[in-house]
């Protein structure tokens, strides 16, 4: 489906991210560069991160950029209090972020940014998580068998953890996995 009129590029790798837009019927191109910097000052409020660096991703492809193309940015961030969970390094890392969200709430947002040629919007979408409390037996087993080491907060909601542990979510489904997609549909349809 054209949306705009634009050739849509997705800066990202995620597996989850490029499905998400397959399934909204969406013509896009897969666009990565290598190397970028994910860095962000250490007085930015954590709330605003993923905004800041869909918005520093894009910067990186400014030049790369043709008149009618149209780049999708994205970083999603797990917030726990006020405590980025990033993706975890190995097993002992994924199994202390998945201990501190059991029982509890967090967020997840994701920063977008649709950069142009010539424009630019960005905007954050916030889904809250409620996780149930798991047995330690159970973080391994999902450790052991899913390996969510490419993923903020260690887990995928679109996995079996999303089955088992999620008790409830408030805001966009689709932007715990990555892209909150009605958001970006309204954006695009309106560059």
């Amino acid at each position: 489906m054209e949306l705009c009129g634009y050739r849509l590029l997705l800066a990202s790798n995620s597996p989850r991210r490029q499905e998400l837009l397959q399934q909204m019927d969406v013509d896009f191109e897969v666009f990565v560069k290598q190397g970028i910097d994910e860095s962000y000052p250490s007085d930015i409020p954590s709330a605003l991160v993923p905004e800041y660096l869909a918005k520093k991703k894009a910067q990186s492809y400014k030049e790369d950029l043709s008149d009618g193309d149209l780049l999708i940015t994205a970083d999603t961030i797990v917030l726990l209090e006020d405590r980025i969970l990033g993706k975890p390094h190995d097993t002992y890392e994924a199994k202390e972020m998945l201990g501190a969200i059991s029982g509890r709430s967090h967020r997840v947002i994701t920063g977008v940014a649709l950069t142009s040629s010539d424009k630019q919007i960005s905007f954050s979408e916030e889904t809250i998580v409620r996780v149930g409390k798991l047995t330690i037996s159970q973080l391994d087993y999902y450790i052991q068998n899913y390996k969510p080491f490419d993923k903020a907060g260690g887990y995928g909601i679109q996995e079996w953890f999303g089955h088992v542990a999620i008790d409830a979510i408030e805001g966009s489904f689709n932007n715990v996995m990555g892209l909150p997609t009605q958001r970006i549909f309204a954006e695009i349809s309106s560059f």
